[in-house]
């Protein structure tokens, strides 16, 4: 594929992610946050979640699922993503909150509190949220199935989570090494099994996901 094939393909894609958002921008819904999180399977660290607004005349390519992207370009991405964007904001609920509600109630927790800390500089109109609804939020709002392969907000979002709970997780192994926090970050890899097997649990780890250990 030539570099204009790729470019082409790159524009085509960007189009159908802004479906969801066009829909809304043609109903006069101009100021849209998309949200999402990450880190709700780890066995330690927070969930965290983001929202972000991102201005109508949004030309970022690359844009997708973190799932989908390199670490590399998930760092690039959250650069032009934070330049680009009209508002953000970050949602962080840590592990002890974690096994006193459940992760799926602090999953909503830390999207409740990214979209707060979004509308504190910016009149949000309308939300999309990857797979969820939030009974919680009083602003108009639509559940994705898979939102952050469909919505370049939602994919934004998942974006800014993932390069931000990763960085705290590679701080988190400066502080507890021999878990692999660093290559892992937090989730149960042998590495990190071995490490639970070696030094038992630290004050970041979830009680509720190594109730067996």
């Amino acid at each position: 594929m030539t570099k204009e094939e790729r470019h082409q393909k790159e524009l085509e894609k960007l189009t159908r992610m802004l479906y969801y958002e066009s829909e809304l921008y043609q109903k006069g819904c101009l100021s849209i946050a998309g949200v999402d999180e990450v880190g709700r399977g780890p066995l330690a660290g927070p969930v965290v979640a983001a929202a972000v607004v991102l201005p109508q005349d949004c030309s970022i390519l690359g844009i997708d699922d973190s799932k989908k992207l390199s670490e590399q370009k998930r760092e690039f991405l959250y650069d032009e993503i934070l330049k680009d964007c009209i508002a953000f904001g970050i949602g962080l609920v840590d592990n002890e909150t974690i096994d006193r509600i459940n992760i799926l109630e602090a999953t909503k927790l830390a999207m409740s509190e990214a979209i707060e800390n979004a509308a504190s500089s910016c009149n949000i109109e309308h939300v999309l949220i990857d797979a969820l609804t939030l009974k919680d939020c009083r602003l108009p709002q639509t559940g994705i199935v898979k939102g952050d392969s469909k919505s370049l907000s939602i994919a934004a979002a998942s974006i800014i989570a993932k390069v931000h709970r990763d960085r705290l997780m590679r701080g988190w192994n400066d502080i507890y090494p021999g878990y692999g926090f660093d290559r892992n970050k937090g989730y149960g890899t042998a590495e990190h099994y071995e490490g639970l097997r070696c030094l038992g649990l630290t004050p970041i780890h979830r009680r509720s996901f190594l109730r067996n250990l």
